[in-house]
């Protein structure tokens, strides 16, 4: 046999490509030629497959090797083509049956040595094996428990390509693996350890029930990233399809916890202010990686100290929040990445940041206003809820009345909320009020006219863009959810446009 086949998975995003790797041996020179948009990673794994087959055992053909991966107008990135290239060889050799490499997808980096190492993306990988109708897959023991995460495939682990071979050979057939007991997801931070902020700790709840964004201003020590580090564990857990979305994302950028193959609970995404356009938002020079935006999908993105970002890198996140998703194109292809994330800014007042407030600032009215015109108007626009955090005061500190609401109560009621608005969506297919388009908004579920006074009077005279305006109408209606009313009243407009208007009027 001098020819063979067997197939393996490229990535492009979060999705995964079937590729079939077909491998020629012909007469002539000795040596190997891979066609088929190879980038430098997978001309390099040549040189370990044939090492890697050498050190288990095997013997390396010595002849005009012809590699093949279609379809060719593909880019292939990535060590995960290793195993497949190896098993192909090998079978175009006689060494191993072709019949049974042509039935599997072989998934997996090799070592000089022959051992078999874990890759990024075998999630999404097995998820496009899964729908194109092949039952088996190989894998590295490293990534078995996250390949079981798909029903209807059979995961075999192997832990060397020695393994593989006798698999193959009908010697030692590898056991199906079976998916372990997820581990129980520890507790995060809990809101009742957030004293004096009634008002920082009201709009995390409603930002939690609408799905909102929400920018946090105050000084040092006011609880900012306290009340950030806690609207995760508000959100309810994310469901079947949800969990695997997340997961797909988190295995392709390589964030993924080896004791946690699963991602059940919403994510919290924290990068510096130095990051980098490609790191918050996605990019790479080889392979297109999901930034700090898109490892957030579902849950919440946090940018503390959010004017010391360059303001060029912050606003790139505009586009993204409103499509819920973001493209990243390069001259190799391009890469599509969700990201519906809840963003969430925190910011001091001014420069010095005094923990005493304005009475103890040092900066000059035209220091502060060049400090909070980091933030550009557009991107600002785009958030729901701003608040002004007050310093905490000594008597809310040591007060000894009643204990602080602990997560779990809130979270009960954000939950309710939350089903509230789906059935009330669910028509069109929306599940949060943060995502309802603004016409559709207007036309199906606007408020009472006599509830819509004040913010008319707000878009009259400029304090309110159109997109605000729409923006108040969903934050009224989460508080009428959080309330149990079925319209919103005159009482939430107010508040929606307060909670919005506050930092404006600062």
């Amino acid at each position: 046999m001098t020819l063979a086949r067997t197939w393996s998975v490229g990535l492009a995003g979060v999705h995964g490509a079937m590729v079939d790797v077909e491998v020629d041996l012909s007469a002539g020179v000795p040596g190997v030629v891979l066609v088929g948009l190879p980038d430098a990673v997978v001309r390099q794994s040549v040189d370990r497959v044939r090492a890697a087959v050498v050190n288990a055992g095997g013997r390396w053909p010595l002849r005009r090797i012809t590699i093949g991966l279609s379809p060719a107008s593909m880019p292939k990135q990535g060590s995960g083509f290793d195993l497949a290239l190896a098993a192909a060889v090998l079978a175009a050799d006689g060494a191993v049956p072709a019949e049974s490499v042509g039935r599997l997808v072989l998934l997996g980096e090799l070592g000089l040595d022959g051992s078999l190492r874990a890759v990024r993306g075998v999630l999404p990988a097995v998820l496009a094996a899964a729908r194109a109708g092949h039952p088996t897959v190989v894998v590295p023991a490293g990534n078995a428990e996250e390949a079981a995460l798909v029903e209807g495939v059979e995961v075999l682990a192997a832990g060397r390509l020695a393994e593989v071979v006798a698999h193959l050979r009908g010697r030692a057939p590898l056991p199906r693996h079976t998916r372990r007991p997820l581990p129980p997801t520890p507790p995060g931070p809990d809101l009742g350890d957030v004293v004096g902020q009634s008002i920082g700790r009201r709009a995390v709840e409603v930002a939690a029930a609408g799905g909102h964004h929400l920018f946090l201003s105050g000084p040092p020590g006011a609880g900012k990233t306290m009340l950030a580090e806690r609207l995760p564990g508000l959100l309810p857990p994310l469901d079947e399809r949800e969990a695997l979305e997340v997961t797909a994302i988190h295995s392709v950028a390589g964030t993924l916890p080896p004791d946690a193959p699963l991602v059940t609970r919403p994510t919290f995404e924290a990068p510096h202010h130095s990051a980098t356009m490609a790191a918050l938002v996605g990019g790479g020079s080889g392979l297109i990686r999901p930034g700090a935006l898109c490892r957030a999908h579902r849950g919440v993105l946090f940018l503390d100290e959010a004017p010391e970002f360059p303001r060029a890198v912050l606003d790139t996140l505009r586009q993204p929040l409103e499509r819920g998703s973001v493209t990243i194109s390069r001259a190799s292809g391009a890469a599509t990445f969700p990201c519906r994330a809840q963003l969430v800014l925190a910011a001091n007042p001014c420069p010095c940041a005094s923990a005493a407030g304005d009475a103890a600032c040092t900066c000059s009215p035209l220091e502060r206003r060049r400090y909070q015109a980091r933030l550009s108007g557009p991107l600002l626009d785009r958030i729901d809820l701003r608040v002004d955090l007050p310093a905490v005061t000594r008597a809310a500190w040591l007060e000894a009345g009643t204990a602080p609401e602990p997560t779990a109560v809130v979270a009960d009621r954000v939950a309710q909320a939350r089903g509230a608005a789906a059935a009330r969506l669910s028509g069109a297919g929306l599940h949060v009020n943060s995502q309802v388009p603004g016409r559709l908004l207007r036309e199906r579920w606007s408020p009472p006219r006599s509830a819509l006074r004040l913010v008319e009077r707000a878009l009259e005279r400029g304090a309110l863009s159109v997109r605000g305006y729409d923006r108040v109408l969903r934050v009224a209606w989460t508080l009428a959810d959080l309330a149990g009313r079925t319209v919103p009243g005159a009482d939430d407009v107010a508040e929606a446009l307060g909670l919005r208007l506050q930092r404006a009027a600062a």
